[in-house]
């Protein structure tokens, strides 16, 4: 409806009824697609005066809700002055509109005045003013009214508390919440996912436990929380305990943020599990786990399935297309990427910036930098695309892995926004591939002014220095680090056993089964040797 023409904006209610009375009116506006509504409003009105017919009460707040979604504030007050004209000044239910969209507009000044206009003010304009406050950052003036709220329904504590934890002031959210009379569960998920987005993990968890009932958005918010702040094995631990000691089933919300770590931590055989669930429990439509799905099987390396969840989806968006291609391109499949970008724009799916992401890393994989110079002119040229510092950075990887590295440091200088420590970061290991010492230095000085703490870096040039046999410099970056006071993590290596995920770290010697493991390890070496490996020790010298 929003594609009509000019000449059509008049619904067929109104052409086929020559003396429409309020209902017709009303389900006239009510159709009219918000991004027209202020065109169409200005014919509306043109038609009520013409026909003669006086607007009622249920048909102000249709056009002014719309003013409000597409902040035509102008228009809004243009509606507001016809509807004083029309005697509605006092109608609580327009005037609690009125509150909705001054206060969308910003202009929470206006939103109070009509607020203290109303003759009658029931808890609905009380906590359309409150909320108006909130979307204007003034917690103080919104607390000062709910506290002189005659009546607060669940609705109006769930507004204010929100209001706190969005703020960032838990403090305040947990007090208001001990003094709600009657916590239904709905109540209990609002602070639940206050300290989720806060960070405050203990006090999730603490939460979770004291309630007296949970339902899925309850679970789904200790699962989601722990994903927020990057803790995956808890995820994990948390989706078993649900599926073990609650009988609430996980939803496609549950299994797409279990996928999600699943696809962080390469825990293949759960991500698998979670597949066989989602088709027993009738899931398996469902785009958002199908694409979850295809993120977790392209991540842990097996990008078959990936592909068959994808040709298996009935329903496919954006996201799915973008997720197929970027794994196709990660796992060095670019002839692949390119030609389901074909398919992608063949089935009328128009790309976005994420879509040339991946065909960008595809043609890096193969070489082809002239086509991606190529998809780069056209993503600006033929979708409107403005490229963003991932796309800059694809290009300088492109143009470096490729041994162009004057090439890749002419486009850094002539790119409109700064590089970040990524673009550098690759930079710095293409010049170890490629032995370009005064490159490298460069890059490690951008580096350093970027991320100071990061000791990688420094990792990264003395390895380059040993590769060229410059121990004098190895030894003085070496200093260097230990005067900065930071030390390389050391690496770390996850897998799977027995429906658990292990984390193995370089020269830990904490784990419990230590000694099994370096026997492991001492067994495989011998293994290899026995097939004629040989260790590169290239740059481990001189202590190292």
């Amino acid at each position: 409806m929003c594609d009509t023409e000019e000449n059509d904006l008049r619904s067929p209610v109104v052409r086929s009824n020559s003396r429409p009375q309020y209902c017709t009116m009303e389900l006239d506006v009510s159709w009219v697609c918000p991004e027209r509504v202020v065109q169409r409003s200005g014919i509306l009105f043109f038609q009520m005066k013409g026909m003669d017919i006086r607007p009622n009460c249920f048909t102000f707040p249709v056009v002014l809700k719309s003013c409000g979604k597409i902040n035509a504030l102008i228009e809004g007050e243009q509606v507001h002055c016809f509807l004083i004209k029309c005697g509605f000044r006092g109608n609580p239910f327009v005037g609690t509109t009125l509150i909705d969209m001054y206060s969308a507009g910003g202009t929470v000044g206006d939103a109070y005045k009509i607020f203290c206009e109303m003759f009658e003010r029931n808890v609905v304009a009380w906590t359309s003013m409150i909320n108006g406050y909130i979307l204007s950052a003034d917690l103080v003036s919104a607390r000062r009214l709910f506290d002189l709220a005659p009546e607060r329904d669940v609705v109006l504590w769930n507004i204010m508390v929100s209001g706190y934890i969005e703020g960032g002031d838990m403090v305040e959210a947990r007090k208001l919440f001990h003094e709600m009379p009657n916590r239904d569960v709905m109540f209990w998920n609002t602070v639940l996912k206050g300290y989720a987005t806060n960070g405050n993990v203990e006090a999730l968890e603490g939460l979770f436990e004291e309630m007296p009932e949970r339902n899925i958005f309850s679970w789904n918010a200790l699962i989601g929380g722990y994903a927020h702040n990057g803790l995956f094995f808890e995820v994990l631990g948390s989706f078993k305990r649900m599926l073990s000691e609650s009988d609430v089933p996980p939803n496609d919300a549950t299994l797409v943020t279990v996928l999600s770590a699943c696809a962080r931590l390469g825990a293949l055989d759960l991500g698998k599990w979670v597949h066989v669930y989602a088709e027993s429990s009738g899931l398996k439509g469902n785009v958002y786990v199908g694409n979850a799905l295809m993120d977790m099987y392209a991540k842990c390396g097996i990008i078959e399935n990936a592909i068959s969840v994808f040709r298996g989806m009935d329903t496919k968006d954006l996201i799915s297309w973008n997720t197929l291609i970027g794994g196709l391109a990660m796992h060095s499949r670019g002839a692949d990427a390119l030609n389901l970008f074909f398919q992608m724009k063949n089935a009328g799916q128009k790309p976005d910036g994420i879509t040339f992401i991946g065909i960008l890393c595809a043609c890096t994989h193969m070489g082809l930098v002239e086509d991606g110079f190529a998809y780069f002119q056209s993503m600006a040229d033929d979708y409107l695309i403005m490229p963003q510092i991932e796309h800059y950075g694809c290009m300088v990887d492109m143009l470096a892995r490729a041994g162009r590295l004057e090439q890749a440091m002419a486009f850094v200088r002539k790119m409109p926004v700064e590089a970040d420590g990524v673009i550098w970061a690759g930079l710095l290991g293409a010049c170890r591939i490629y032995k370009n010492v005064e490159l490298a230095e460069l890059a490690l000085q951008r580096l350093i002014e970027l991320e100071p703490k990061n000791p990688a870096n420094y990792v990264m040039l003395s390895n380059i220095y040993g590769d060229a046999g410059r121990w004098e410099d190895v030894a003085r970056l070496k200093v260097a680090m230990r005067d900065t006071g930071f030390k390389k993590l050391p690496g770390c290596s996850l897998i799977e056993v027995n429906d658990a995920v292990v984390e193995f770290y370089s020269l830990d010697e904490r784990h419990p089964q230590i000694e099994e493991i370096y026997g492991v390890l001492r067994g495989l070496v011998k293994v290899l040797r026995s097939f004629g490996y040989v260790p590169d020790l290239t740059g481990a010298g001189r202590g190292t």
